[in-house]
C-alpha cells in the first residue's frame, strides 16, 4: 500500500494518491492532472477512482479531466448532484482498491454532501482518514455557504458537530488524519502548519473536539468571527458541480506568445486586464500602464480570486520568461480560464520597444520615518484587521487589501498615501490597483510593518505580526 500526499502551498491544499496491487485512487485532485498520471505510470498502476470529498469552493478540481483520461469513476457522497457522469456513494459503502478498502463516511456540515474517506488496510484495520474540509489539524471546516442551501450557517455547524462526534472522533486514536487544507486556507480559522496528524492528537488539542463541548458551544465557536468567503468561491463550486473546459484548452489559449504590438492591440480590442506576475520590488520600478501586480511567488491564486471580480475576465499576462505556463495553470486552479496570451520576452521586450511605461514610488522604512518627523502623513495599512490589532503605525488607516474594490472611495486622490503591509507584497498589489483606477499620489513602503517598527516610529501595541506577505 502506498499513500502519497501532494501538497500545494499556494492553495494550502492536500490531494492524495493511494495505490495497492496495481490499482489507485486520487482524492481531491488539482486542475492539472499530469502529476497523478505520471505517478500511476511510474508503477504501471490503473487509476480506478477519483474521490471527491465535496464540491470545492477554493479551487477547481481535476476530477473531470482525470476521469476522461484514465476511465476512472468519479465518486461523490450522498446529497451531491453533479451534472456529469459520476457515482454517488452511500454512507458506509466500501470501495475496493487492490487489497485495501476505502469506506465512505458521510460527514455533512461544511457542506451537505461532504464525506470523509476511511482507508482500511488489507486486514480491515483503520489506517488513515482523508477528512477533506470536515476536520483540519487544529480546526474544523467552516459551515460553508458557498453552496446554496436552505440551512443557516448555525444549522450547518450543528450537523458538523454531529458528524465529528459520530464519524470521526469514534475512530481509533492511531488513525492518521490527512486533511484537505492546512494553514493559510480560507476554509478554516485556526489551522496548524502541519499537514499530517492523528485522531488522538486532534482529540487532545483541537478546540472543536473537546470531549465536554456542547453542540451550542461548538456552533458559537465555529461561526464566530468568520470572514466572508472570497467572491470567487461560489463560481468554483459551480464549475466543480457543473463541469468545465479541459485544462489543455485553457493552456493552449493562454500560452499564445504576443509581441509588444500584438499584446497592446489585444488589450485595446478585448478590454483584457493586464496581470503582471513579476516580483513586486521589480514591478514598482517599471510596468505597463494600468497593469495590476499580483506576484506569482506570493499567495497568487487566492489573491487573484479575491481581487478580480469577474472570473470570465480576459487576462493578458506579463511574467518572467519561462514562467508563463505556471501562471496560466495557477489561474486555472481557481477558475480563471480566460487567459488570452502573454507578453513574449516579458516586460523587457515592452520597454525595449519604446512603448510607454509607468512606475510607483517605493521607499524604505527609514525614509518613511524621516518624513514622519517632518510632517503628518496619510499612512494606510492594507493588512488584515487581526494583524493591525497586533501592532500598527500610530494613526495609520486600516484598509484591508481584500476590501479594496469596495473601499476605493476612502482613498483621497489629492493626498499622498503611504501604503504598507507586512512585507511589501500586498502593498504593491494595492498601489497597482489604485494606480490603474487613476490614483497617482501613492508611495509603497518596502519591508512593511516590521521594517517600520524597527525604525522606532510611533506604533500602537507591542506585538509585531509574524506574517510576511
Amino acid at each position: 500500500m502506498k499513500v502519497e500526499q501532494i501538497y500545494t502551498g499556494c492553495l494550502a491544499q492536500g490531494a492524495y494518491y493511494i495505490e495497492s496491487k496495481g490499482e489507485a485512487v486520487v482524492i481531491d485532485p488539482l486542475r492539472e492532472v499530469q502529476p497523478y498520471l505520471e505517478t500511476a505510470k511510474a508503477t504501471g498502476a490503473k487509476i480506478k477512482y477519483v474521490l471527491e470529498t465535496h464540491f470545492h469552493a477554493d479551487f477547481v478540481s481535476g476530477h473531470i479531466d482525470l476521469a476522461k483520461q484514465t476511465g476512472a469513476t468519479i465518486v461523490f457522497g450522498p446529497n451531491a448532484s453533479p451534472k456529469f457522469d459520476t457515482y454517488i456513494a452511500t454512507d458506509g459503502e466500501v470501495l475496493k482498491v487492490g487489497d485495501v478498502s476505502i469506506k465512505v463516511l458521510h460527514t455533512p456540515g461544511h457542506t451537505m454532501e461532504s464525506v470523509s474517506y476511511l482507508l482500511l488496510d488489507k486486514d480491515g484495520k483503520p489506517h488513515a482518514v482523508f477528512t477533506g474540509d470536515t476536520l483540519f489539524l487544529g480546526d474544523v471546516g467552516r459551515p460553508d455557504l458557498a453552496v446554496k442551501s436552505d440551512l443557516t450557517q448555525a444549522e450547518l455547524a450543528g450537523k458538523l458537530y454531529d458528524s465529528l462526534r459520530t464519524k470521526i472522533m469514534t475512530l481509533p486514536d492511531d488513525v492518521i488524519v490527512y486533511p484537505g487544507h492546512g494553514a493559510g486556507s480560507a476554509c478554516g480559522k485556526n489551522m496548524r502548519k502541519e499537514t499530517v496528524g492523528s485522531i488522538g492528537e486532534e482529540k487532545a488539542t483541537n478546540y472543536a473536539l473537546r470531549a465536554d463541548m456542547t453542540k451550542e458551544e461548538f456552533v458559537k465557536e465555529v461561526t464566530t468571527d468568520l470572514a466572508p468567503p472570497p467572491s470567487y468561491f461560489p463560481k468554483n463550486v459551480a464549475m466543480n458541480r457543473d463541469g468545465y473546459e479541459s485544462i489543455n484548452a485553457v493552456l493552449d489559449r493562454g500560452l499564445q506568445a504576443l509581441s509588444p504590438e500584438a499584446f497592446d492591440a489585444a488589450a485595446n480590442e478585448t478590454g483584457a486586464l493586464v496581470l503582471d506576475t513579476r516580483n513586486p520590488n521589480v514591478f514598482v520600478q517599471g510596468f505597463i500602464p494600468n497593469s495590476i501586480s499580483i506576484g506569482i511567488d506570493g499567495g497568487f491564486a487566492p489573491w487573484v480570486g479575491t481581487l478580480i471580480p469577474d472570473i470570465n475576465q480576459p487576462i493578458l499576462i506579463v511574467a518572467d520568461p519561462g514562467r508563463e505556463e505556471e501562471v496560466v495553470t495557477r489561474l486555472a486552479r481557481v477558475g480563471y480560464d480566460n487567459s488570452i496570451g502573454f507578453l513574449e520576452g516579458g516586460f523587457e521586450s515592452w520597454k525595449n520597444s519604446g512603448k510607454e511605461t509607468d512606475r510607483i514610488e517605493s521607499i524604505q522604512p527609514e525614509t518613511l520615518a524621516e518624513r514622519m518627523k517632518k510632517a503628518e502623513l496619510n499612512i494606510v495599512d492594507v493588512r488584515k484587521p487581526s494583524e493591525y490589532e497586533g501592532g500598527h503605525v500610530e494613526k495609520a488607516a486600516l484598509r484591508p487589501l481584500d476590501l479594496i474594490n469596495i473601499q476605493m472611495s476612502e482613498y483621497d486622490k489629492a493626498k499622498v498615501a503611504y501604503v504598507y503591509c507586512a512585507g511589501g507584497y500586498r502593498s504593491v498589489i494595492a498601489c497597482s490597483i489604485l494606480k490603474a483606477r487613476g490614483y497617482e499620489n501613492l508611495v509603497n513602503v518596502e519591508r512593511g510593518f516590521p521594517g517600520i517598527k524597527a525604525t522606532g516610529v510611533d506604533c500602537k501595541a507591542a506585538i509585531c505580526p509574524s506574517s510576511t506577505v
